[in-house]
């Protein structure tokens, strides 16, 4: 469906719709005092709504905590631990197709903030979800197999183990994707931009509950013998089953095949790059042993990394859809108001997850303190700078291809940011020792 450039910038609210109002930063009139005014008011308003979406993700130190905690969980199969960061990245990248295309259709009035009475196309994309969440779960589970066997030093016998695990936990975490079209409607209503608020918000919940769930599923499946292992296949079983309902009833529906072609090609491309993260983690695991400061910090910061790719993507996509961004890459010089806001937030947020961290396990001393933050902060250069271009240059890419952003941008930068971060930690591990 078309709809006037001018209708939709009087659909449009929030963030994107002032960044139009305010002269670009580039232009001629940049210098002039006006101006200048002008971009000070929007960077600070940009830095005040990330700040106050990012602070969500402190709360993802108790998904880190979790498992700081219950370590003896992650040790009953060698494969648990590098599982681990695909099934937050699995949730992360199900979380930002819906993120992504609910917001946008909601700017767009293609779609109307409630459940009930909505447009056909809600119900669709809600069905879609339960589609690439099993699809998600099963790409993962082969690719996890693959790497397993290369760098996990795990055997053919745990094959059936990890596709049932994560297809289980995958099929339990759905209930966040309600959750989250909850959230994304109330946002809306109350005038914030869905775009900048709901996938820092919902990353941060969906990872503490799936944290949760992936170790109830674990806890079940090893240490209630035949019986819990019976209870996980039955969950497994059932999303399996009920993916082949929806795709009988929608597959003749062209706009539902093509939504799920493009998610399949991003998720086979996801499968790939959050087993990295795995293999990357397993790796910390054994340098950092029993430093709980560090698994306690992990979920965070990857939320973290993630929610700055997310503001600059789906900011960018949304733009793009209503014609107020050229799709060049030279074009990044009108965003840079919101990146530089963006990152300076999440700098904000990594020296307080620092504190936090330490304080939670009870290591909090000036010199720790001062330690641990300079291993974060080099850490948050090396994988925030990567992750804007990333998530820039993919929502480019796809929108001059002809492709909707909103099933690619969101889904391969959450991704991307989980192997960053993990590979920028690595590395701040390896220089300050």
């Amino acid at each position: 469906m078309k709809v006037e450039k001018t209708k939709m910038q009087k659909v449009y609210n929030g963030l994107v719709y002032s960044l139009n109002k305010c002269p670009q930063t580039t232009s001629s009139t940049s210098k002039s005092p006006k101006t200048s005014r002008l971009n000070s008011r929007l960077f600070f308003r940009i830095t005040k709504e990330t700040l106050v979406a990012y602070s969500f993700d402190v709360l993802g130190l108790f998904a880190g905590f979790i498992v700081a905690s219950q370590l003896n969980v992650f040790q009953l199969s060698p494969w648990a631990i590098a599982v681990y960061p695909t099934i937050l990245s699995a949730k992360g990248v199900t979380g930002g197709l819906l993120c992504g295309r609910l917001s946008t259709a909601l700017h767009l009035g293609t779609m109307h903030p409630k459940f009930s009475g909505n447009t056909k196309a809600f119900y669709r994309l809600l069905h879609s979800m339960v589609i690439i969440t099993l699809a998600a779960s099963i790409l993962t589970s082969l690719v996890s197999m693959v790497f397993g066997s290369l760098f996990w030093a795990i055997t053919p016998a745990s094959y059936v183990e990890i596709l049932t695990v994560v297809v289980a936990t995958m099929a339990l975490g759905l209930i966040i994707t309600l959750i989250t079209t909850k959230v994304s409607f109330m946002s809306f209503k109350k005038g914030l931009d869905p775009d900048v608020i709901v996938y820092p918000i919902m990353s941060t919940a969906a990872d503490i509950i799936i944290t949760l769930f992936y170790i109830m599923t674990l806890s079940i499946f090893f240490l209630q013998d035949l019986f819990g292992k019976g209870i996980i296949a039955i969950i497994s079983s059932s999303i399996a089953a009920y993916g082949l309902y929806i795709l009988r009833r929608h597959f003749h529906e062209e706009e539902f095949k093509k939504s799920i072609k493009e998610a399949l090609i991003t998720l086979l491309f996801v499968a790939f790059i959050v087993n990295i993260t795995g293999t990357v983690l397993k790796r910390i695991s054994i340098m950092v042993e029993n430093r709980r400061e560090v698994y306690t910090v992990y979920p965070a910061l990857i939320d973290l990394v993630g929610d700055v790719g997310s503001v600059v993507g789906s900011t960018s996509t949304t733009k793009l859809a209503l014609g107020l961004l050229k799709p060049s890459f030279h074009s990044i010089k009108n965003q840079a108001i919101p990146i530089f806001a963006a990152w300076t937030s999440s700098v904000t947020i990594f020296v307080l997850l620092s504190g936090l961290s330490l304080a939670m396990n009870g290591m909090l001393t000036l010199m720790s303190f001062l330690g641990f933050t300079l291993l974060l902060l080099i850490a948050n250069i090396i994988a925030v700078a990567t992750i804007i271009l990333v998530s820039y240059a993919t929502s480019i890419l796809t929108f001059q291809k002809g492709l909707d952003p909103d099933n690619f941008v969101i889904p391969i930068e959450s991704s991307f940011a989980d192997s960053l971060t993990s590979i920028a930690l690595l590395i701040s591990l390896l220089l300050l020792g």
